[in-house]
């Protein structure tokens, strides 16, 4: 019997979701219907292809091979097709876009706040995952659409699925207990810190990306990476943690103030997280325009994109940073959205 000549994008919809969370409740509530109606799109879809997607068990459910094999198949006809509505002005645009900016209180939240006031009629939430390699998983799995921080500590393969635009260059600072010996210091010579072990999100699975650039950072200046500390969720936890061990902790210049603590700029030189914001490739929203929008312009006013004479950052950071999505780029877009397309 010959096969399908035409398949239903929604069945392919289905399919990813559940493909993506291995579990039929979790994907329907994503794709917001009923798990009933998301269990017979997928039969429906295996009946058209003739092959079972998925192992079921009471337990769990996993992919077949054959579902392993739609899986590339299934992302590249969904990015096209969403790529194709966003053409003629299709989209996506009135559910509400969950925006994730790491933790309350940092500049970065101030993109949010002016997306919001660019399109008040459109839902933005707010979401604090604390960390880009945790919030890049819940962006594949369509759970958040929008995320800030360090793209070029995210593996090649995620990347790959995603979309960024540099925001800023966001100077580092370190977090001392009040009677430190550095305290007293204004701004912190980095070499200072030798011989101390800072905590840098160790063991935080979430927080990978930020691991790997204190390492980066601390390489050959005789600064250790702090052992894992137990995760701790919430700000009162952090600081409760954090008192108690009494390491330096590596942070940036925005960071909220915990008691107890001096929050010190590092310098000689001036470590730089390179801060992007990131979003699922294919995803078409007019919040996501607003937040580009916003983004070039904080960026335009506040200089975030003019790295200090001394400062210092990775050079695979450096390339991302200055890549197709760079400073003309983010200027283009705010023109572009103020103004009207013609505009640039």
């Amino acid at each position: 019997m010959p096969g399908p000549r035409d398949l239903d994008p929604r069945l392919l919809r289905a399919f990813l979701a559940a493909a993506e969370e291995l579990h039929f409740t979790r994907a329907a509530a994503r794709l917001y219907v009923a798990q009933q109606a998301l269990s017979r799109d997928v039969r429906r879809l295996e009946r058209e292809l003739g092959a079972a997607l998925f192992v079921r068990s009471t337990r769990q459910v996993t992919l077949s091979p054959d579902g392993e094999r739609l899986l590339p198949y299934a992302r590249r006809a969904l990015e096209a097709q969403d790529e194709l509505l966003a053409a003629f002005g299709l989209t996506d645009a009135e559910r509400p876009l969950l925006v994730d900016v790491n933790s309350e209180g940092l500049a970065i939240e101030r993109v949010l706040h002016r997306a919001r006031e660019l399109i008040p009629d459109c839902e933005l939430m707010a979401r604090f995952e604390s960390g880009l390699t945790g919030a890049a998983a819940e962006l594949l799995a369509g759970r958040l659409d929008a995320s800030f921080g360090r793209f070029a500590g995210l593996d090649p393969a995620i990347r790959a699925r995603l979309e960024q635009q540099p925001v800023r260059y966001e100077p580092m600072a370190v977090i001392l207990p009040e009677d430190h010996h550095l305290a007293a210091l204004d701004a912190v010579p980095l070499d200072a810190l030798a011989g101390e072990q800072v905590y840098a999100g160790a063991g935080n699975p979430r927080t990978l990306e930020w691991t790997e650039l204190a390492r980066q950072l601390f390489e050959g200046r005789g600064i250790e990476v702090a052992s894992p500390a137990p995760l701790a969720v919430g700000a009162g936890e952090f600081q409760r943690v954090m008192a108690k061990t009494r390491n330096p902790v590596l942070a940036v210049v925005d960071f909220p103030a915990m008691p107890g603590s001096v929050l010190r700029p590092l310098v000689n030189p001036v470590p730089l997280s390179p801060v992007s914001l990131v979003w699922r490739k294919g995803l078409r929203h007019r919040g996501i325009e607003a937040l580009r929008a916003a983004a070039a312009e904080l960026a335009a006013e506040e200089r975030w994109l003019e790295r200090p004479v001394d400062g210092w950052i990775p050079a695979t950071d450096a390339l991302i940073m200055m890549s197709r999505d760079g400073h003309r780029t983010l200027t283009d877009a705010y023109v572009r959205y103020i103004h009207g397309p013609g505009a640039v």
